[in-house]
This record gives C-alpha cells, sequence and structure tokens, in this order.
C-alpha cells in the first residue's frame, strides 16, 4: 500500500511550515503546535543559518484569550535544536 504524501515539508513526520522568518511545527487539528521565529542569521559557506531562535509551545484553541495561548518559550541558537526540543514539547 503506497504512503499517504502530506501536503506540507515535514520533519519527524509533523508538518513544518514557513513563512517568512516564522516556522510552525505541528499540526494545527492537534492541542498544541510549536512556533519558532528566526531571530538571527549568519552566513556558512553562502547559506544564512539561523544563529538564534525563539520558540513557543502554543494552544490551538482559539477561544482562549491570547496570553494564555503560550504555555512555553525558550530561545535556542540553532534550528536544528529548536526542532529537537519542539519535538519533545509535541511528544513526536
Amino acid at each position: 500500500m503506497a504512503e499517504k504524501k502530506s501536503p506540507f515539508f515535514t520533519y519527524k513526520g509533523v508538518p513544518l511550515v514557513r513563512k517568512g522568518n516564522m516556522i510552525y511545527f505541528g499540526n494545527m487539528y492537534d492541542e498544541f503546535i510549536v512556533e519558532i521565529t528566526i531571530l538571527g542569521t549568519e552566513k556558512q559557506g553562502g547559506i544564512d543559518v539561523a544563529n538564534k531562535v525563539r520558540m513557543r509551545k502554543m494552544a490551538t484553541d482559539l477561544t482562549l484569550p491570547p496570553n494564555q495561548q503560550i504555555v512555553k518559550m525558550a530561545e535556542k541558537p540553532s534550528l536544528y535544536e529548536a526542532l529537537d526540543i519542539a519535538c519533545a514539547w509535541l511528544k513526536v
């Protein structure tokens, strides 16, 4: 049986959507997603690589007040480290 293709890029089977410097990791139908904001980049081999990112674990329940939607926050020095922690936060 053929594997169903996701319309989104995935990391460890979880949707990963980027818009500008914002990356949304998770499925909006789940209880939480992780929003990753790229705060800084540096050139490595001619490519811009994130060197500072902010992470927010957020509830997808839009009935919650905005100040209650964010349940965890952190800053990390790399996108890889942020995605690794985001997987733990979402228990992927």
